[in-house]
């Protein structure tokens, strides 16, 4: 497989009402590519986001559920959830800014 880039591994923030709560304590929640481990992760956060040091990185592998429409029977994708956690002295990260 090829190297990922700090760009491939961070797919999207997770903007639900726990990871909301957690920011306040400097927890940021994100998909993941399911390859990346926790290295790539934490070298990701820290140069997209000018300022963010990150102390400690968790990750969570969120298997397929089975769906079913009808006859047809599907399963949903796979996920990898990394929650990062950033120093008391670091920037805070601004998931808004763009809006």
């Amino acid at each position: 497989m090829a190297a990922l880039g700090y760009y491939d591994v961070i797919l999207k923030p997770v903007l639900t009402e726990k990871s909301m709560n957690q920011a306040a304590e400097k927890k940021y929640t994100f998909y993941v590519h399911p390859d990346a481990n926790k290295i790539q992760i934490k070298e990701a956060v820290e140069k997209l986001f000018d300022g963010a040091k990150v102390v400690k990185v968790n990750t969570i592998n969120c298997r397929a559920k089975k769906k079913r429409v009808g006859m047809n029977v599907g399963k949903t994708a796979k996920r990898k959830k990394a929650i990062v956690t950033l120093s008391a002295d670091s920037k805070e990260i601004d998931f808004y800014s763009g809006l």
